[in-house]
């Protein structure tokens, strides 16, 4: 026999309650690269100053976490977060930036799009030789052939009658996502790094479900580049290190010199001017003031590499200092990619606008 229970405003309060909780729980373990215990902490004292909870205790909260999985205990008895508290911090990273998104900026998202690659709009042109039968406006059609003889006998039908939808071919896209790990991305009680790790994971959230024969890589950068796995997106931590650009720039052209995508491009998160470079003997040569000669030149080279392979760099600033700005400007034309000067809140959405109509061409 099956019970059910009665469902009551208070029992969908709790609900509500609980996944507020959740939403807020899940941007401060982010925030915290995977800490779980610091955040519960922080969680703690919001409750205590603000009632964020009024039909459970804290206690009873980690509890449920537990519970639905979202926590385990590690062998020393500390709380770690799960795979499914991964989950949770890329699917609400991929929501909190839809939320902010006009649907005129990415269309209808929440369809899947079609395997064949190819998009209807809503313009429509004359016929021509090719043009595939399905893509006939039916109505459009038969209005002309009305129009010229006063019936729509088929017989009657002239090429010049036909009208045919427009269309899009949607294009694979290899990515390489480039975040800046120097130390500034921390300065001055400004978080930058949490944010920037936010859009990353929306996008391989987005990548994943909407374009899965996409691809992404994500690259950091401070002293030295690396690739980490998106798995680690959520406990990337900034390091005492200065901007080397050029390593960045140069591992993510090689990344992409490996894929068969159409679209090959780089999308670069950077609050800070380029001020190291990795020299021929592996040491690392440091200049923190001003637009160092040889540090500029040399990143600006990797940027003309990229151009003759194909790559497009759209870098998305998050900070105006002068020197960034003037250094960005002369990557952006030897490159001849773009660039964006963006507020922390709205870098998702400018990154996203910017993946999905760089997807797109014409046909």
């Amino acid at each position: 026999m099956i019970l059910y229970s009665r469902w009551t405003e208070t029992s969908k309060t709790a609900e509500q309650e609980l996944e507020r909780m959740l939403n807020i729980f899940s941007y401060v373990l982010l925030q915290l690269s995977g800490d779980a215990e610091h955040a519960l902490e922080i969680l703690r004292d919001l409750n205590d100053q603000y009632n964020l909870l009024e039909s459970m205790s804290m206690d009873d909260f980690v509890k449920r976490l537990q519970a639905d999985g979202f926590l385990e205990r590690d062998a020393n008895g500390v709380l770690k977060p799960t795979s499914k508290s991964d989950r949770r911090m890329r699917t609400d990273a991929l929501d909190e930036i839809f939320r902010s998104l006009k649907k005129a900026d990415l269309g209808n998202h929440d369809a899947p799009f079609s395997g064949s690659g190819v998009e209807r709009t809503a313009d429509t042109r004359n016929f021509s030789f090719g043009d595939q039968v399905a893509n006939i406006d039916v109505t459009q059609t038969m209005s002309n052939l009305f129009k010229r003889t006063g019936d729509i006998e088929g017989e009657n039908l002239r090429e010049d009658d036909i009208r045919v939808y427009e269309t899009e071919i949607q294009t694979r896209c290899a990515t390489v996502v480039m975040i800046d790990i120097s130390h500034s991305m921390i300065l001055y009680g400004e978080d930058r790094i949490t944010p920037a790790k936010q859009v990353a994971i929306a996008l391989s959230e987005l990548i994943q479900s909407k374009f899965p024969k996409d691809s992404l890589d994500v690259v950091v950068f401070g002293d030295e580049a690396r690739r980490v796995s998106v798995r680690d997106l959520p406990y990337l931590t900034v390091g005492p290190f200065h901007t080397n650009t050029r390593d960045g720039l140069r591992l993510s052209r090689q990344l992409l010199r490996k894929s068969r995508a159409v679209n090959k491009q780089i999308f670069m998160i950077t609050d800070g001017k380029p001020s190291a470079l990795t020299l021929e003997n592996g040491s690392l040569y440091k200049n923190s003031w001003g637009l160092d000669e040889m540090i500029v030149n040399k990143t600006l080279d990797e940027a003309v590499a990229c151009r003759r392979d194909g790559i497009t760099i759209a870098t998305f600033m998050i900070a105006q200092d002068p020197f960034l700005v003037q250094f960005i400007e002369n990557l952006t034309k030897a490159n001849r990619g773009r660039a964006f000067y963006t507020a922390l809140d709205g870098l998702g959405k400018d990154m996203f606008v910017d993946y999905v109509r760089n997807r797109r061409r014409s046909r």
